[in-house]
């Protein structure tokens, strides 16, 4: 039997994807969210797309920082509760293969080997404030918000935020912003640690591009092993808990609660 072949980076064009831009400009590769008229929210097909490019990020030893970013007016909303409605709502079986695409894609960010950096170009709502709390570093622009509703849409943010809100901002600012889902805006973020810096709009580019610089010239086997040593935190709180999250919260697509609170939610947004 032939022996595989090793593991090969591709240039970006050649997988083909539709969600997200996926850019490569060694030493950096740039992964942008590309649902803007959906502020960015997951979909199965995104959620399959960010992994990949993580995976192929990972494969390229000209890479030594990713970016990951929004594209429009939003950094990630999270979950597209529509597509969730339309697919997932009364299906717990899809729901389980939904979520398997989630952590599939929050294990490919955090194992990625080289540092990430999150450039918070607007609101990150939900799973996108998980996706930039998996990011190792962030910079996020001083008029956007974090939020978690999830209390309020019949889903526990437990991708990512029951886990590490607690490490990044302590106990009781975590289940503040867990349990009274309000707007947390970008200064009250960094003073809390979810974020590293807040900068103006027009400044954002160019604290990435510092931000980006610095990381690159880092000597890349140490980083690499620094970063998995600091991930120990954020891997044992996510390794306990999110097979337990997976089956529960697709067991919770049968609840009369859950559907009641996404159709609400969907018939607002109309309005």
């Amino acid at each position: 039997m032939a022996e595989p072949s090793a593991p090969k980076p591709l240039d970006p064009s050649e997988l083909g994807f539709e969600r997200i831009r996926y850019e490569k400009a060694p030493p950096r590769a740039t992964i942008t969210l590309a649902r803007p008229e959906r502020l960015n929210a997951f979909d199965f097909q995104m959620l399959r797309e960010i992994a990949r490019a993580c995976e192929d990020a990972s494969w390229d030893d000209e890479i030594r920082v990713v970016v990951v970013t929004g594209e429009g007016r939003a950094f990630c909303v999270g979950a597209d509760l529509k597509s969730w409605e339309d697919d997932l709502v009364g299906k717990p079986t899809e729901y389980w293969k939904w979520f398997g695409a989630f952590k599939d894609m929050h294990d490919r960010l955090r194992e990625i080997g080289k540092p990430t950096l999150a450039r918070v170009n607007g609101i990150a709502v939900g799973g996108g404030n998980e996706l930039q709390m998996a990011c190792d570093l962030a910079v996020m622009v001083d008029d956007a918000f974090i939020r978690h509703v999830g209390l309020e849409h019949g889903s526990v943010p437990a991708g990512g935020a029951t886990q590490w809100l607690p490490i990044m901002v302590g106990e009781r600012r975590a289940r503040e912003i867990v349990l009274m889902s309000e707007e947390i805006p970008a200064a009250q973020a960094a003073e809390w640690g979810l974020v590293n810096w807040v900068v103006p709009r027009a400044e954002l580019d160019a604290k990435v591009d510092e931000v980006a610089e610095k990381l690159a010239r880092k000597l890349p086997q140490t980083t690499r092993y620094a970063k998995q040593q600091l991930n120990w935190w954020r891997d044992i709180s996510w390794n306990e808990t999110v097979g337990h999250a997976r089956d529960w919260l697709a067991l919770s697509m049968l609840s009369d609660e859950t559907r009641d609170a996404i159709d609400a939610f969907l018939q607002r947004s109309k309005k």
